[in-house]
């Protein structure tokens, strides 16, 4: 075993072999696979082999199409099988919202180019001969569905990369891994140690136990996973001889159940509701080609329903049940990515759909260690998207929730109950007494809407029980004042005696001077956006960063990696150290002049305004500026004193009928004047021009700011996409993002979020065209649950498009 590599890759299964590979493939062959025992000695070897397109975040769908397509690059490379069978499949609806959900997947498909089509029960039944068609009511075809050989996938990636260059140690343990004082590491093994600058925790069942090893404690947990294998069944015999080909896959989604052929039987299995966590605490280091112990009567539920479903499981024996631990994250997405706080430490676990989503990791992690960007938007697999609130016992219950719905329908208005009240801020008693329906973000409970008494969220993809109440908060901004809590942004506090010439390089604004705010774009070196926030100069020392909540650990990974080693600049993530209100609407300066000293007269405090002063007896940060659009504060307070200011302005505001209003709310308003939001209309992928905050660079600015050639470059060209709002001529269902817009017949670009804009009575969709055809006055429609409806480009805000309201 080498003493020295630029890269331990730690873990031989799919992924692991797959991130050598790539790595190899772009031309690091200094790089050495470490496996405790034979290559797939832990969830690879049992996997039940299918592989497919689908996946809820078209990103990741990518990947997995990515990833299927590299099979037979591989096959070729390493002269080993991988057994792929590109069957095919059906995904089956037994009920009328579950066809509405097949309906937005095929929109999907259209832009990503993954080839789907609506059919019938019935030609469902003549595709996949076991189906009962009168158990569904329609389904989709999907032609790149499949299986392969795990074991023979696993080897082809390993045989590949080996003949790159790479190395493959197997029977080595990785016992300890040291970060050494010129920030190498020592990973210490049970032959000797290697010297690196990279590690990768490719672990799979043991990734907790690697990450242990630096000090981090991953978000990941293994469940037992049963799936059964027929006796040989005539009906199959039956297929393959008629026709000369396997019988296609199949998802039965209400059922909870997946099948494809195996050998001259079938296989089925199963995301049972009854599920079962596999060592809890500490996976044991000598397990390895081990099977568990099956539970029929567990999955007996879910056989009941396919065997009802799938007649003729009725009269085949079983030969074998399968039945062998899985890791998943909380949300069932993989965990990729560097760790903040551990340079050179990346990690690749959690990936419970090795064998669709293991290339896309593979090529996303290698790209971001060579290139220092995954070269593709990644977010839904980002490690970053979890903080230090995803605790064990956060992880515990995320997991067997997501496990036990790993099927079911996630309607866009339901909020789900595990791992939840785990942090509130000081005033959700008091919210949750006036009605708040509360949802959660970054694990902090934030409210979405107020519901009278007896109204509840009924789940649905069309309009719901709060489309009239949401109405009625929306009407409360826009024509008196509202009062929202805003704790979910993410703060950032940066000080020190580098802090204004780090901001320069950091961000492409235009610094503001004291007293004064910005909103500004962050860019990586490729140009791209990478944050978009606030930022306020509070004192010349001391400067104040707000942003998407969701992204804090993302954004400090950022920060960090870029701060100067002399110590001259010092950025805080304040997280709940710093709680948040906001009023909004032509009444709110009203409100705010009745609680405090301080003139915040237009003259004295204008739009874009900063500054300390109490609100009631707490002492607050203020600043003038309002995501609604309207006039508006964003109030900053520690969270011992949130409920004093909550209370003074609501007692101030009671004379302009001051209301609540939640995040339904102000998505409704900030539709009204486009303004768009991270990680659906800001992302990676996207420049400054294509997302229209090209008006916050400062391209002229003497600092050189990282992307400054890059970003001056699309400007020069002009980018290729282009955001636009659309009005939608829909009727009792809003777009909620990714849905296909069409132009001339063609999809030409898709939905990055919307909703219906209660102010201005319109249904509003935000996406992106090429920039061709983005200032077109006609011939768009957007789809929305399968049917296509007329939108039209809107250029101007609906609401103050003049922005008078919000500088008044």
């Amino acid at each position: 075993m080498k003493s020295h590599a630029k890269v331990v890759v730690i873990g031989g299964g799919v992924v692991g072999c797959s991130v050598l590979f790539h790595l190899a493939r772009h031309g690091w062959t200094d790089v050495v696979l470490l496996e405790r025992d034979e290559l797939t000695s832990g969830s690879t070897w049992h996997a039940a082999g299918g592989m497919h397109t689908i996946n809820g975040d078209p990103k990741v769908a990518k990947l997995q199409k990515y990833t299927i397509s590299l099979y037979k690059e591989i096959e070729e490379l390493s002269g080993q099988a991988t057994g792929v069978h590109l069957t095919g499949g059906v995904l089956l609806a037994a009920t009328e919202a579950r066809l509405d959900w097949l309906r937005g997947v095929v929109s999907k498909g259209r832009y990503l180019g993954i080839d789907l089509e609506v059919i019938s029960a019935k030609e469902a039944a003549e595709l996949m001969p076991l189906i009962d068609p009168s158990q569904f009511v329609g389904a989709v075809r999907n032609k790149e569905d499949g299986h392969l050989d795990p074991s023979g996938v696993t080897h082809a990636y390993a045989k590949a990369a080996r003949k790159l260059g790479a190395e493959v140690e197997r029977f080595t343990k990785v016992e300890d891994i040291v970060r050494r004082s010129d920030g190498l590491w020592r990973v210490i093994t049970n032959k000797g140690e290697v010297v690196t600058e990279h590690v990768v925790n490719a672990g799979g069942l043991w990734a907790r136990e690697v990450g242990r090893m630096v000090g981090l404690e991953l978000p990941v947990l293994a469940m037992e996973h049963m799936y059964l294998i027929t006796e040989d069944m005539p009906e199959v015999a039956d297929w393959n001889a008629k026709t000369g080909t396997e019988i296609i896959h199949a998802v039965d989604f209400d059922g909870e159940l997946y099948l494809r052929q195996e050998r001259g039987g079938m296989l089925m299995g199963t995301y049972e509701k009854a599920n079962k966590v596999w060592s809890e605490f500490q996976t044991p280091w000598n397990f390895g080609h081990e099977l568990l112990e099956p539970d029929i009567d567990r999955i007996a539920p879910s056989l009941e329903v396919g065997f009802r479903h799938f007649p003729a499981f009725q009269k085949t024996g079983i030969k074998q049940i399968i039945n062998g631990p899985f890791t998943f994250a909380p949300d069932g997405n993989p965990l990729v990515g560097p760790v903040r706080g551990l340079p050179g430490f990346w990690v690749a676990c959690g990936v419970m759909a090795g064998f669709s989503q293991g290339g896309g990791v593979g090529l996303a992690l290698s790209n971001w260690m060579i290139e220092g960007d995954p070269g593709a938007d990644i977010w839904a697999m980002d490690v970053a998207r979890y903080g230090d609130w995803a605790t064990m016992a956060y992880t515990n219950a995320k997991v067997r929730e997501n496990y036990s719905r790993r099927f079911s329908i996630r309607f866009p208005n339901e909020e789900l109950p595990a791992g939840r009240q785990l942090k509130t801020t000081p005033v959700y008693d008091t919210l949750a007494a006036q009605g708040a329906q509360w949802g959660v973000s970054y694990g902090l409970e934030v409210p979405l809407w107020y519901a009278p008494d007896g109204v509840k969220d009924e789940f649905s993809w069309r309009r719901s029980s709060d489309f009239d109440h949401v109405g009625k908060e929306v009407a409360a901004v826009r024509n008196g004042v509202g009062l929202s809590e805003i704790s979910n942004f993410a703060k950032y506090r940066v000080t020190g005696e580098g802090a204004a010439a780090w901001l320069d390089r950091m961000l492409a604004c235009k610094l503001p001077r004291r007293g004064r705010m910005t909103l500004t774009p962050m860019l990586k070196d490729d140009g791209r956006l990478i944050g978009d926030f606030t930022l306020a100069n509070i004192d010349d020392r001391e400067w104040f960063i707000a942003g998407s909540g969701v992204a804090e650990q993302y954004h400090m990974r950022w920060f960090e990696a870029h701060l100067p080693k002399d110590g001259s600049v010092r950025v805080e993530a304040l997280g709940q150290k710093l709680t948040g209100l906001a009023i909004a609407g032509p009444k709110a300066r009203e409100v705010l002049a009745k609680v405090t000293r301080a003139d915040v007269s237009n003259a004295a405090f204008p739009f874009m305004a900063v500054a300390r002063m109490d609100i009631g007896m707490a002492p607050c940060q203020v600043g003038r500026v309002s995501y609604t659009g309207d006039l508006g504060y964003e109030i900053w307070v520690a969270p011992e004193y949130q409920r004093a200011a909550y209370q003074a302005l609501v007692t101030a505001g009671e004379e302009f009928g001051i209301g609540l209003f939640g995040s339904r709310a102000l998505n409704a308003l900030r539709l009204e004047k486009n303004y768009g939001s991270w990680a659906r209309e800001y992302r990676p992928i996207y420049g400054p021009v294509e997302a229209g905050l090209d008006r916050f660079v400062a391209y002229g600015k003497d600092a050189d700011f990282i992307g400054k050639e890059a970003a001056l470059a699309e400007r020069r060209q002009g980018g290729k996409l282009r955001l636009r709002s659309f009005i939608v001529d829909a009727t009792d269902a809003d777009v909620i993002g990714d849905e296909a817009i069409w132009h001339d017949g063609v999809v030409r670009g898709w939905v990055t979020s919307g909703g219906y804009a209660h102010n201005s009575k319109k249904s509003v969709a935000m996406g992106y065209v090429p920039k061709e055809i983005a200032d077109r006055p006609d011939g768009f429609e957007i789809e929305i649950l399968g049917k296509r409806h007329a939108a039209r480009v809107q250029a101007a805000p609906l609401f103050d498009a003049n922005f008078e309201r919000m500088r008044a």
